[in-house]
């Protein structure tokens, strides 16, 4: 059997000129600013016509563009290589990565999977927490593309995986590592996460929850390897004049700071770098670190193509295709969201009464 393994993620411009345009792209969507399309277009070219200069000058801190495309390559490859050991191995894995603002695109994936010529496709969002703003979108984009390309293969997707053993396990490695980093003294982890404008939150959207879950999931596990653990939640990357969500990893090290701990910080919502890692959190969140008394700072590396993670994907991927009539599933150890979550696939499907 032929299986197409389709891996979700942003993406990130590949060159200076390339900034520009995918910011566009990404304020199109609707799922960012949602607005008729008649408004939502010519905003979204305003927008990133005006935030290109600030952009360009974060890209040039990390060699003018994001690495994001490599990695998500390595980690297409890397589960290829899982999947081929164990069950399943008689079977032809194919990873295709599947960008959300910027090449390889929703409609260049379609093509290439169509040309595979696969059995079976799995959907598998690089977003272990589930959001409308990434998992949904890039699922709505995927059914849109595949219906215009014909693409009439039976697909099935992985929602979400805020508590997957693997996941989990290849975090607890990395924190542990960072820990033993700073070495003596109080210290205290911050698990930071990108940030939603709270609207989001209250319309349903379950990422919150999640991201507070997948959190709970890795301390629970580091104190209980090490006796005790200090941390907190926080978000990161906030733009616009909406209210977003709290609270901020900036107010987290400040109060890191005026405790007297040190600061492990770990992004636990990217499995990969690109720039909210590389500069918000390496080079401006470093130097606020300073700024604030903080007596020393470690940043945790994303899971990347750590086995434990690249494991943990592998077995959602068979576990879901060990269910063909399944068109939705997810990786967490229990129901991840509550009735309130509308935004779900899986409550949403229940309340309207769907299989």
């Amino acid at each position: 059997m032929k299986i197409a393994i389709v891996l979700f993620n942003l993406g990130g411009p590949d060159s200076p000129e390339a900034v520009q345009p995918f910011l566009k792209n990404l304020f199109s969507d609707p799922a960012i600013i949602s607005l008729p399309s008649f408004l939502r277009l010519p905003l979204a070219g305003f927008i990133s016509k005006r935030r290109a200069p600030r952009a360009k000058k974060i890209y040039d801190q990390i060699g003018g563009s994001s690495p994001i495309l490599g990695q998500t390559e390595a980690q297409a490859r890397a589960l290829e290589e899982a999947l081929g050991i164990g069950v399943g191995s008689g079977h032809e894995w194919r990873g295709y990565v599947c960008m959300r603002y910027w090449h390889p695109m929703t409609a260049a994936a379609v093509r290439s999977v169509k040309r595979f010529a696969p059995d079976r496709i799995v959907l598998l969002p690089l977003y272990p927490q589930f959001s409308t703003a990434t998992t949904d979108s890039s699922v709505k984009a995927w059914k849109a593309a595949a219906v215009a390309a014909r693409l009439t293969v039976t697909t099935q997707t992985v929602c979400c995986y805020p508590d997957e053993p693997g996941f989990v396990a290849a975090s607890v490695d990395l924190v542990k590592q960072g820990l033993a980093e700073v070495g003596t003294g109080p210290v205290r982890v911050l698990f930071s996460a990108h940030g939603l404008p709270e609207k989001v939150i209250r319309k349903g959207d379950p990422y919150q929850a999640q991201v507070e879950r997948t959190a709970e999931a890795i301390a629970q596990e580091i104190a209980k390897q090490t006796g005790g653990l200090d941390w907190s939640v926080c978000y990161q990357s906030r733009v616009g004049p909406l209210k977003w969500i709290g609270p901020s990893t900036a107010a987290e090290i400040g109060r890191a700071g005026a405790d007297g701990r040190s600061v492990v910080l770990y992004p636990l919502a990217f499995v990969s770098e690109h720039s909210e890692t590389l500069v918000e959190l390496d080079i401006d969140y470093r130097r606020l670190a300073g700024e604030c008394g903080v007596p020393a700072y470690v940043r945790v590396p994303t899971v990347g193509t750590h086995p434990s993670f690249i494991g943990g994907l592998a077995d959602r991927v068979r576990a879901i295709l060990a269910e063909p009539q399944v068109a939705v599933c997810h990786g967490a150890t229990a129901m991840p969201c509550g009735s309130r979550h509308l935004g779900c696939p899986l409550v949403s499907r229940a309340i309207a009464g769907g299989p």
